[in-house]
């Protein structure tokens, strides 16, 4: 549904993307990370056609973003970090006009938009001017710039379950976020973009597993791990340890850990739990990022 290979955007001397080259699948959510200026933005104009590339080229939808920039805008909800909402519309009238811009027939357009509001949880919107609330979300492609951006808590976790929904209709998203939870929560894979070049490209746990190395178990045991470390030894790099507890690691834990929780319970020594420690994306994040300056 988006094929980007290559996209550069210049302003006079300065280079905002650089050789750009992405693609997200029907049913796939992308999300594109990078710091303030990395480009994002920048890649999300050129994808809805509003940008022309410098270089490169991007299809959408089945249109080329430079040869048929119309018909992209047509296929495309791009939701800007800055909307441009007309504040004085109520809900209603709102979402009306964009259905009638989509060609929707004004039965349609109603049942659509109480749709809308309806899914997002803001049913007492219909009436309301839209100069007290967030933001929405509509076609086969939709580029997401920020899209919960200083929403509260629940307002933003409606937001993230419309997008999951979105998701399982078949269409491709794009998601930019500054927001690394919410990336991790949304997205099959992740890209992370510096300085107008992607950097990284993967699931989170690709990701994680390419950057920040093998993962890390731990084990805890019913009474001390007196006798635990050189049976560990055995199959793992063991990390740290304390009173009945031990962390290894491992690049394989589906054969390792089976083996090593027989081999305690041969030796009598009973596990309580065995766990991955948890990784952040956000040690991803920082990682590729730092790696730059």
């Amino acid at each position: 549904m988006i094929s980007a290979e290559g996209l550069v955007k210049r302003f006079d001397n300065f280079t905002a993307v650089d050789k750009v080259t992405l693609t997200v699948a029907q049913g796939e959510v992308l999300a594109l990370l990078g710091p303030n200026g990395a480009g994002k933005t920048t890649t999300v104009r050129m994808l809805a056609g509003i940008l022309r590339p410098s270089e490169g080229r991007a299809v959408v939808a089945g249109f080329d973003t430079c040869q048929d920039p119309i018909a992209v805008r047509r296929q495309v909800g791009l939701l800007t970090e800055q909307p441009g909402l007309y504040l004085r519309m109520r809900g209603r009238e709102y979402l009306d006009f964009f259905g009638s811009v989509y060609g929707l027939d004004p039965q349609t357009r109603a049942q659509r938009g109480q749709q809308l509001l309806e899914q997002l949880a803001m049913p007492e919107a219909w009436e309301r001017r839209i100069g007290t609330f967030s933001k929405g979300m509509r076609p086969p492609v939709l580029l997401l710039d920020e899209p919960t951006s200083a929403m509260d808590p629940h307002s933003a976790k409606l937001v993230r379950d419309a997008i999951l929904s979105l998701r399982s209709a078949q269409r491709a998203i794009l998601v930019c976020s500054h927001n690394l939870v919410e990336a991790e929560i949304l997205a099959d894979r992740i890209a992370i973009i510096r300085r107008g070049q992607i950097v990284a490209l993967g699931t989170a746990a690709e990701l994680k597993q390419r950057l920040l190395g093998a993962p890390v178990m731990e084990l805890r045991l019913k009474d001390s791990n007196d006798g635990a470390l050189p049976i560990v030894s055995r199959f793992a790099r063991p990390v740290e340890w304390g009173a009945g507890w031990l962390r290894y690691e491992t690049a394989d834990p589906e054969t390792v850990n089976p083996l090593l929780l027989s081999a305690l319970t041969e030796n009598g020594l009973p596990v309580v739990t065995l766990s991955e420690m948890p990784r952040s994306l956000e040690a991803v994040y920082l990682q590729v990022v730092e790696e730059g300056r």
